[in-house]
C-alpha cells in the first residue's frame, strides 16, 4: 500500500477485506485485526466483505487435493477478484489491485490473466505491479519486522495448509479446536489474544517486543475412558500421552491421593483433589471437560501432582477413582514448536 501511494499519488486507496479462503475463523480473525491496524496506521479506509466460507468451499469442491497455484487457486482468484472487482465498480472505482500480487507463494501471470479476464467485465482496469523484483521480497520482510506485522505461515485455505502441513511432516495444529474452547499453545486463539493485547499497548503509548520462543507443545486428539465396558467421564490434564494410543487394566496402589495403573504409567486423581489444588469447585467431571480453566492452571496442577517436569504420563481426572478393570484409549501429541510472547519493556 505505501508503494502504491507512491506510484499512483493521485489515488485514494481504499481497502477491502474479502477472504473467505482463509480457515478457520479465527485465522481469517487474526489477518483481518492486522490489516485493520495497517490501514488504520496509513490512514486508510478499510470494508470487510463477507465471510461466506460455505460458499468459498462448494466453488473449489472438487479440487481440495490440487497443489499450490493449482486448479484450486485459481478458481479461488477467480471467485474473489470477481466480488473485488463488483466492490471496485459499486464504488465507481477506475482502478484495482491485490495484495496477493506480493505473496512469494503465488504467480504473478496467473493472478494477471485473472484479474486482466475479470476487469473486461467491468471495464475497470487491474493494475499489477511487481513489487516482489528488485529486492522488494526482502525489504517487505524487513518493513513487516520493523511495524511488527503479523506474519503469516500458511496460505490461507484448510486444503493448502494441510498439504503444506504434511510436505513439512508436522501436525496442522491450526485444526485442533477443544470442545471446551480452552486456548492451547501456539494456537491461532492464543494469537489473536497476543495481537489484541499489541493494540492495546499502542493504544495506552505503551513500548514492548514481540520474541519467539522454542518450547515443547502439546495436542489432544481423542480420549475415551472405559470403566467395566462403561463409558465414564473423564479429563485429561495436558502433556498426558501414551505409548500406543490404548491401554487396559486395574487400579494398583495409590500414594498421597494418586492413583496407579498396573500398566503403562497411568494416573488417576479424584475431582476432589482437582478442585482442591486448583481452588475451583467444579460439581462433575462433564463440567470441567466442557468449561475447564486455563491452560495454565492445568500446567500448575499436573506441576504439583507430578513434580518431575519431564514426566509425560498420562493424568486422568474422574469422579471417583475406578476399581473395576479399565480400557483408556488416548491420542495426543507432544512436539518441538515456536510461539510468540509479547513483553513490555
Amino acid at each position: 500500500m505505501q508503494r502504491l501511494r507512491e506510484d499512483y499519488p493521485n489515488e485514494e486507496l481504499i481497502g477491502f477485506f474479502y477472504d473467505p479462503n482463509i480457515h478457520p475463523y479465527s485465522e481469517y480473525y487474526l489477518r483481518l485485526l492486522d490489516v485493520r491496524r495497517s490501514c488504520d496506521m496509513l490512514g486508510i479506509e478499510l470494508i470487510e466483505g463477507e465471510y461466506d466460507v460455505d460458499s468459498w468451499l462448494n466453488a473449489v469442491r472438487g479440487l481440495e487435493n490440487e497443489p499450490e497455484k493449482g486448479k484450486r487457486c485459481s478458481v479461488c482468484f477467480d471467485r474473489r477478484f470477481r466480488v473485488s472487482a463488483k466492490m471496485a465498480d459499486s464504488l465507481k472505482e477506475t482502478f484495482w489491485t491485490s495484495t496477493l500480487l506480493i505473496s512469494p507463494k503465488k504467480s504473478i501471470e496467473q493472478l494477471r490473466r485473472v484479474g486482466e479476464e475479470i476487469s473486461k467485465e467491468y471495464g475497470i482496469e487491474f493494475i499489477s505491479p511487481d513489487y516482489r523484483k528488485n529486492s522488494g521480497t526482502q525489504q517487505q520482510n524487513i518493513l513487516a519486522k520493523r511495524d511488527k506485522l503479523y506474519r503469516q505461515n500458511y496460505c490461507g485455505c484448510i486444503f493448502g495448509l494441510k498439504i503444506q502441513r504434511d510436505e513439512q511432516k508436522k501436525l496442522a495444529d491450526e485444526l485442533f479446536v477443544p470442545i471446551s474452547n480452552q486456548i492451547q499453545p501456539d494456537s491461532i486463539e492464543e494469537r489473536v489474544e497476543l495481537y489484541k493485547r499489541r493494540l492495546e499497548l499502542e493504544a495506552k503509548g505503551i513500548n514492548y517486543r514481540i520474541v519467539r520462543e522454542r518450547f515443547l507443545n502439546w495436542r489432544l486428539e481423542s480420549a475415551l475412558l472405559r470403566v467395566k465396558k462403561e463409558i465414564v467421564p473423564s479429563h485429561i490434564i495436558p502433556y498426558s500421552t501414551l505409548k500406543r494410543d490404548y491401554t487396559r487394566g486395574r487400579i494398583e496402589y495409590n500414594i498421597e491421593n494418586i492413583y496407579y495403573l498396573n500398566r503403562d504409567e497411568v494416573k488417576f486423581v479424584s475431582l476432589e483433589l482437582y478442585n482442591k489444588i486448583t481452588n475451583c469447585n467444579y460439581k462433575n467431571v462433564m463440567e470441567l471437560i466442557f468449561t475447564p480453566p486455563n491452560f495454565d492452571t492445568e500446567l500448575n496442577f499436573r506441576a504439583k501432582v507430578i513434580p518431575n517436569q519431564y514426566d509425560i504420563s498420562a493424568l486422568i481426572v474422574v469422579d471417583k477413582i475406578p476399581k473395576q478393570k479399565i480400557e483408556l484409549h488416548l491420542k495426543s501429541y507432544i512436539y518441538e514448536d515456536i510461539r510468540e510472547e509479547l513483553i513490555e519493556l
